[in-house]
């Protein structure tokens, strides 16, 4: 499985191992393990995201849409 990285993203072996583990999984044990997960960050202290980043985001976004977009004009 081939993952999107950003300028700044770093994913090691455990996350990535951890990640490919997850997508083997049946649904119903993915929407427990989320869940989980999702339980646990709420504990983690996150700095505020800067505009900068938000930024980046956005145009990520809409780059993203637009090649969709495209795609199924092509179709």
């Amino acid at each position: 499985m081939q993952r999107r990285r950003s300028k700044g993203d770093f994913i090691g072996t455990p996350a990535e191992n951890f990640m490919d583990t997850f997508e083997r999984l049946p649904d119903t044990e993915k929407r427990v393990e989320a869940s989980a997960i999702l339980r646990r960050t709420l504990k983690i202290s996150f700095p505020p995201v800067t505009d900068e980043e938000l930024v980046l985001s956005t145009e990520e976004t809409f780059l993203e849409l637009d090649r969709r977009e495209a795609e199924d004009g092509q179709s």
